[in-house]
């Protein structure tokens, strides 16, 4: 016996409703919103903290104390605004696309004070030199493979001969909950005496003050 067929039909097609909306908002409209709230300049580095199931994020953010576990350049290529980053390797990636990748899509932007804002033009050139080079799981500062503050902290470094931020050793940090993790793709035991910049040193840099921030 069906007790009021009706009724629950429309309650259904209701839920199925709310089901699609649900996923659109939070990938597409909530993203834009926080993007509509942002103006882009070149140069700006943008923060976000990236999908925590994979384990290495964990450890980024448990080491450093910080949501920030990655980074990148904003750059624009006609009419486009993109993100120059090291992730997988260094390529550039539609804004939109990265802030939605971004845990709950937010986002947090650090631009160059005025009085440095004449380096951005050799800092954007700066960052050329670095594109196609791989993902550097290890975090060295060396040149083979790159990082995602190590990019922005390097291009720079090119550009003015200015640190961008303050290196720190990671025995100076969080690293003992994570040694699991820092061992694993180490390959070994934690290079606590390793100099690296964390992307919560690259924000805290003296040249760059935050212009936008949302969730973070």
């Amino acid at each position: 016996m069906k007790l009021f067929p009706e009724k629950y039909r429309k309650l259904r097609i209701i839920l199925c409703g709310v089901l699609l909306v649900i996923p659109i908002f939070y990938f597409y409209i909530l993203p834009l919103i926080y993007y509509s709230s942002y103006s882009p300049e070149e140069g700006d580095i943008i923060f976000q903290a990236l999908p925590d199931a994979v384990d290495l994020v964990r450890a980024i953010e448990g080491i450093t104390e910080s949501c920030y576990s990655h980074c990148g350049v904003v750059i624009r290529d006609n009419d486009e605004w993109l993100v120059n980053e090291a992730l997988g390797d260094v390529h550039s990636t539609p804004i939109m696309e990265w802030i939605r990748r971004g845990r709950s899509s937010h986002f947090s932007v650090f631009r160059l004070k005025e009085e440095y804002r004449g380096n951005i033009p050799n800092f954007l050139q700066s960052l050329k030199k670095y594109q196609g080079r791989p993902y550097d799981m290890k975090y060295e500062l060396d040149d083979r493979k790159l990082y995602c503050s190590e990019l922005v902290y390097k291009a720079y470094l090119d550009a003015t001969s200015e640190e961008l931020g303050e290196l720190v050793e990671l025995g100076s940090l969080n690293w003992r909950p994570y040694e699991e993790t820092i061992r694993k793709y180490e390959n070994g035991p934690p290079p606590l005496n390793r100099r690296m910049i964390t992307p919560l040193n690259l924000s805290r840099a003296t040249q760059l003050t935050r212009v936008y921030s949302v969730g973070m």
